[in-house]
């Protein structure tokens, strides 16, 4: 509604002889949407963010097609405005994803949002899917119970969660309303999985699996039924040339779409550096990129000159923080950031000249953190991966607590980025990039 009145308003701004009468009659299209989005599956929980983002722009495009091909058949298109029409278009792409966010934000921890749900499995993999779920309130699935034929798991809290007694109580849960379980017990055998399916399918009207899998998470993971058998097909399609051709496109397109803004935020940036101390504005340093080649990521100088000298004298004086620096390469109270450099690093501002490395091919606007060759051992097996994408300016970990993540975490969230990239997965990342830069949140 906001976004069909403001595009109307829009247009009457720009020609005053417009009918508002024949825009007024036309609320009972806005019921299209809805229906729109119930038929994607949009009103369910348990859909990850890229997901719905990719059912939203397909459902909402879906039915301006169909309102654009009613006017034509019925040649009433002259009646209407066809910059209202494109303006409506454009605001609800972004406007309807920016409302169901907010509505997250601000209700998603609320003892009455979203549906309960019933994990059954209380070891590794059920303390897992506990975390994740606790982690993530927006998805709408809430764990009440856990329930495991162990006794000694019998009375134990999992992240809050009662483990309150075997598998024979599921029944209990179906019957107070509980409609969605998640089996986390991926150690099972095959025969005791299909019975525990066959008694609980028919209780339960959504059962979701956790496969012996856990741990190679998929966004795009599509069944296959194979004469018979079932088989999971993961896409990497990141690893594909089609869609390393699009990711470039979207890094060009995004950059010259928004040039006027970042040539004016360049230049103001670099005045800012210049006046706040002596030294160069930009600081280029080497980084491993795409296929194993060495560039030279480039920020705005964030420190003072001889950090690296500032630095070992500081550990000197501070051993007991050595640690952190081993450890996560950064110190949150670093003394060689200069007063600008704090407000850049917190908002992320000192990497606005890797726009550069990105026209230039060595980077993408969305990836993983381009990191350095000592940090190349922990990402052990992972560094394949890392090496057959660009590194990103911005990426999963930089929208994820960036500083306040363990290094462990960061590896898996550049792992899970290669593996499940998709347009969609960069549009939501870059929209959650605008909040950090904002906020500035694990930022130091």
């Amino acid at each position: 509604m906001a976004s069909f009145l403001l595009a109307v308003l829009l247009r009457y701004a720009w020609d005053r002889s417009l009918l508002w009468e024949l825009y007024l009659n036309l609320w009972p299209t806005l019921l299209l949407f809805p229906l729109a989005y119930g038929l994607a599956g949009l009103y369910a929980m348990g859909i990850a963010p890229p997901e719905e983002l990719r059912r939203l722009s397909y459902a909402t495009s879906l039915v301006f097609v169909v309102l654009g091909s009613a006017t034509f058949m019925y040649k009433a298109g002259a009646d209407y405005s066809r910059g209202a029409f494109v303006f409506a278009w454009g605001l609800m792409l972004f406007l309807v994803p920016l409302g169901r966010a907010l509505a997250r934000e601000l209700w998603a921890r609320k003892p009455w949002w979203g549906t309960a749900v019933l994990v059954l499995g209380a070891g590794q993999t059920g303390e897992a899917v506990a975390q994740a779920l606790r982690k993530q309130p927006g998805l709408g699935l809430k764990p009440i119970a856990l329930l495991d034929d162990d006794p000694a798991k019998h009375g134990r809290e999992i992240e809050g969660i009662p483990v309150v007694g075997g598998l024979e109580q599921a029944a209990a849960f179906a019957q107070r309303g509980v409609r969605h379980a998640i089996v986390a017990m991926p150690g099972v055998p095959r025969n005791h999985l299909l019975e525990l399916f066959e008694g609980y399918g028919g209780i339960f009207s959504h059962l979701i699996l956790i496969p012996n899998l856990f741990g190679l998470s998929s966004l795009w993971l599509t069944t296959r039924d194979i004469g018979g058998v079932l088989g999971l097909e993961v896409r990497q399609k990141l690893l594909l040339a089609g869609p390393k051709i699009v990711k470039r496109i979207m890094d060009i397109g995004l950059i010259v779409l928004f040039s006027p803004l970042i040539l004016m935020g360049t230049l103001l940036l670099s005045l800012l550096v210049r006046l706040d101390s002596a030294g160069p504005v930009i600081f280029a340093h080497q980084r491993i990129g795409w296929k194993g080649s060495r560039f030279y990521a480039l920020k705005f100088r964030s420190m003072i000159p001889n950090a690296d000298q500032a630095l070992r004298e500081y550990l000197l004086q501070h051993p007991e923080l050595q640690e952190e620096w081993e450890q996560n390469q950064k110190l949150r109270n670093d003394p060689r950031i200069t007063r600008i450099g704090r407000f850049l690093r917190r908002t992320s501002l000192d990497e606005l000249p890797q726009l550069w490395n990105v026209l230039k091919g060595e980077m993408s606007l969305v990836g993983p953190r381009p990191i350095v060759n000592e940090e190349v051992s922990r990402y052990g097996s992972s560094f394949s991966l890392y090496l057959k994408v660009r590194p990103g300016l911005t990426g999963l970990w930089q929208i994820s607590g960036r500083n306040d993540t363990t290094y462990a975490e960061r590896v898996a969230m550049d792992t899970y980025y290669v593996r499940n990239w998709s347009p969609w997965l960069d549009l939501y990342i870059l929209a959650r990039t605008v909040g950090v830069v904002l906020f500035g949140k694990g930022a130091y």
